[in-house]
């Protein structure tokens, strides 16, 4: 569906453009390490893209930079063959098959992260400094002032975090706000209805509280972990959305 200049790419344009603070942060974090890893990734999902685009006769999508760029931020250390074989498995089985993005119930990242974590349980998972979790503040204020953020699951997961925290912010950690944000927002594959966005963040918070307490995982894993769950209910919660409103509509109307 076409609105005006909205269409699915000028919202990917939109994406990237909100997640530029994130990187230009990581990569003054991380330095040559963290920008060899970028184009390794871009390189690998680039001609998955191009593989796939060719085929189908029809453009890439632009929202594969941010894609790639959460691979490069979240994904474990793991070896160049590994690397590969996951970011190719996220960008193909995660978004190419099912169309492009906006078309798969999953992302790409999430994808490949939890690919990295179920095939190679020896990799180290990145710690995320803070300043990359403050950079998600105006990541989100863009995509907010854009209509693109669905503010309903971003408000359930904060209200269910900062209440699970005791009401501090220690479980929105870095890497909880970059997957909070980027993946479990991600408005190709968030929820459609309102109820189904408010029951998703707050499912996403909820399951990162009991993470934390129960799974002595890295913060990076746990939110990750976290978001696959709640991207792989989207659907669940929508259905349950709709039947709660047709159960109120025949209580009203008979």
């Amino acid at each position: 569906m076409i609105r005006g200049i909205w269409n699915r790419e000028t919202v990917a344009m939109v994406w990237v453009a909100a997640a530029l603070p994130l990187a230009v942060t990581w990569l003054l974090a991380e330095v040559n390490a963290g920008a060899l890893r970028l184009i390794f990734v871009l390189i690998v999902g680039g001609l998955c893209q191009a593989l796939f685009t060719v085929i189908r006769a029809q453009p890439p999508s632009l929202a594969g930079l941010v894609s790639a760029l959460l691979i490069a931020m979240l994904a474990p250390q793991v070896g160049p063959l590994q690397f590969v074989i996951g970011i190719a498995f996220g960008f193909v089985f995660g978004e190419l098959v099912f169309g492009g993005w906006g078309r798969s119930v999953l992302s790409p990242a999430v994808v490949a992260i939890t690919f990295f974590g179920f095939a190679f349980p020896t990799g180290t998972w990145p710690h995320l400094p803070v300043q990359i979790g403050w950079a998600t503040i105006p990541a989100a204020g863009l995509l907010l002032a854009f209509g693109v953020l669905p503010w309903r699951a971003l408000a359930g997961a904060v209200i269910v975090l900062v209440a699970a925290g005791g009401f501090t912010l220690d479980l929105l950690g870095s890497a909880v706000a970059v997957v909070l944000v980027f993946i479990l927002c991600d408005p190709a594959t968030c929820a459609s209805s309102p109820l189904g966005r408010w029951l998703a963040g707050a499912l996403f918070g909820l399951l990162v509280a009991l993470f934390a307490s129960v799974w002595p995982a890295p913060t990076t894993q746990m939110g990750v972990s976290a978001a696959l769950l709640v991207l792989l209910s989207m659907p669940l919660l929508d259905e349950l959305a709709v039947a709660l409103w047709r159960a109120r509509r025949r209580f009203r109307h008979g």
